[in-house]
């Protein structure tokens, strides 16, 4: 996982995320909002996207090398349940 990246990632769209709401507060141009809200969105999918990759070369993979059938079908269930949460969004 590239964590840097991600944690950067992620305090960016914290740092929006304040900024938006004192935007709402003041009344500011509801497409300068709904601009710097699609900004958040996409830090937070690039960052998701990038704990999943990690998760898939690490977490994953050493589940899929195993020899322990629970653990794989476990992996391969909680891969299932997030992508469909994902898929909801």
């Amino acid at each position: 996982m590239k964590t840097q990246k991600t944690v950067i990632a992620l305090k960016k769209a914290s740092t929006l995320l304040t900024k938006v709401q004192k935007m709402l507060e003041e009344k500011k141009y509801c497409i300068d909002i709904i601009q710097q809200n699609l900004a958040i969105i996409g830090l937070l999918k690039s960052a998701n996207e990038s704990i999943l990759e990690g998760h898939l070369s690490s977490c994953f993979k050493t589940a899929m090398q195993s020899k322990n059938d629970k653990k794989q079908n476990e992996m391969i269930q909680e891969l299932l349940k997030v992508m469909k949460t994902a898929q909801k969004k």
